[in-house]
């Protein structure tokens, strides 16, 4: 356990542990793991959806220096922070080299924060030493069946690695990576925390199977969470179980498991006093700090754009000669300069000169990218985004702290133009 961490400290100011925490201690989500391995009927990562508060559910994406950023401006103004969670948009464990590299920067400074992380369990135990040594003191798994034949109702599929698992091989397969990895948070003193999801006419009569199961591996204390049936979702038109039979079913599984019965359906950039409803104030932190460059340290004051005539997004990066260099202004953007793109071959070893060109460009928007040069880059501190369309619509979205669509809007040249986008005849 961490120095400055106890279990007094654990059970005292960790509001998802403690009731009475929740109305003295805030926490705050870091949305930095957006990729997810396994398909759940009842989710739908939807993101920017402001009247929605249920996992999978975030406005922005950071990067694990923004996070960092974003945590020292929080603490600034919210002295009550206790927890740093890691719950998504997708499953911190299939994103694992965001997740702990947010953990090891925020741990190198706030090492007096409790840290914990909430996942699917699929990609957990290859990693359990490594967030035990880093400081991670719980973890939540979610764990809905441990009944392959229900869990093949539950999941539509399961990817771990390149392989994709279905029906019972898929709730099978999860099932044994989650059983495996509760057993070594346990060995690793790691207090765990289950996750269940009531799902009406599914498995809301096998959940106290799960509690009893979850008992013997020496789990702390179980959430049963009542259905949200997202819009989008496998489970939309399901109706979410009563309030009296959440009450039955917590009460079967409090026979063999403590019970949290205050969870507040966390946002994966939730921030704040459980149930309470994000400050506005709070929400243009995240807004800042995902407008950031990557690695908020360095100075990055420009954007790269592949394009033929420095109007459009409509180069494919490897086929980019040159790379337009802009910057913001307060009036729009500025071209800087072009840049020429080091020559074609050398394999990998192109792309990290090309990477080292562009130290001082936060992000590169292209029509098409390799898997190869968008790792390089990524890993130089370089957004990637793909996209088509205007260079100056494509920027717009980037600093209103939005994804940048895949076919970014039209600007069209003048009132009267009826063109695509695609360039002036």
């Amino acid at each position: 356990m961490k120095e400055g961490i106890t279990m007094v400290n654990i059970q005292t100011k960790h509001p998802c542990f403690n009731a009475g925490a929740r109305h003295q201690y805030g926490r705050l989500h870091l949305p930095v793991a957006p990729k997810c391995n396994i398909q759940c009927n009842f989710c739908n990562r939807k993101y920017d959806c402001v009247n929605e508060s249920r996992p999978g559910v975030t406005s922005r994406i950071l990067s694990p220096g923004q996070a960092l950023r974003y945590v020292e401006n929080y603490l600034e103004q919210n002295a009550n922070l206790s927890t740093i969670g890691i719950a998504g948009p997708g499953d911190p464990m299939a994103n694992p080299e965001e997740t702990l590299q947010t953990i090891s920067l925020i741990q190198q400074h706030y090492s007096n924060l409790i840290f914990c992380l909430a996942t699917n369990g699929l990609n957990l135990a290859p990693y359990i030493k490594e967030l035990a040594e880093s400081g991670v003191t719980h973890v939540t798994v979610t764990v809905n069946a441990v009944d392959p034949v229900i869990g093949a109702r539950i999941y539509a599929w399961v990817r771990d690695g390149k392989v994709i698992y279905r029906g019972v091989d898929g709730a099978l397969h999860l099932l044994g990576k989650q059983l495996e990895a509760i057993a070594e948070l346990k060995r690793y003193g790691i207090t765990v925390k289950i996750n269940t999801i009531i799902i009406p006419g599914v498995n809301d009569d096998h959940i106290s199977e799960v509690a009893q199961k979850m008992a013997a591996l020496g789990v702390n204390v179980m959430n049963c969470i009542p259905l949200y049936p997202a819009a989008g979702s496998n489970f939309e038109q399901l109706n979410p179980p009563a309030a009296e039979e959440v009450d039955r079913i917590r009460a079967q599984a409090e026979k063999y498991l403590p019970q949290m019965k205050h969870c507040a359906r966390c946002r994966a950039d939730a921030a704040g006093l459980i149930g309470a409803k994000m400050e506005a104030g709070v929400i243009k932190m995240l807004e800042t700090a995902a407008k950031l460059p990557i690695k908020p340290q360095e100075e990055r004051p420009y954007i790269a754009v592949a394009t033929m005539e420095g109007l459009l997004v409509n180069q494919h990066l490897g086929e980019a000669t040159w790379l337009h260099i802009f910057k913001t202004t307060t009036a729009g953007i500025e071209l800087v300069e072009t840049r020429e793109t080091p020559k074609p071959g050398g394999g990998v070893e192109r792309w990290k000169a090309l990477a080292d060109s562009l130290k001082d460009c936060h992000t590169i928007l292209v029509s098409g990218v390799g898997e190869n040069p968008s790792k390089v880059l990524k890993d130089s501190g370089i957004k990637v985004y793909e996209t088509e369309g205007m260079i100056e619509t494509a920027v717009g979205y980037l600093l209103n702290g939005q994804e940048i669509p895949k076919k970014a809007t039209v600007t069209k040249c003048g009132f009267s133009c009826k063109g695509d986008g695609l360039g002036c005849g």
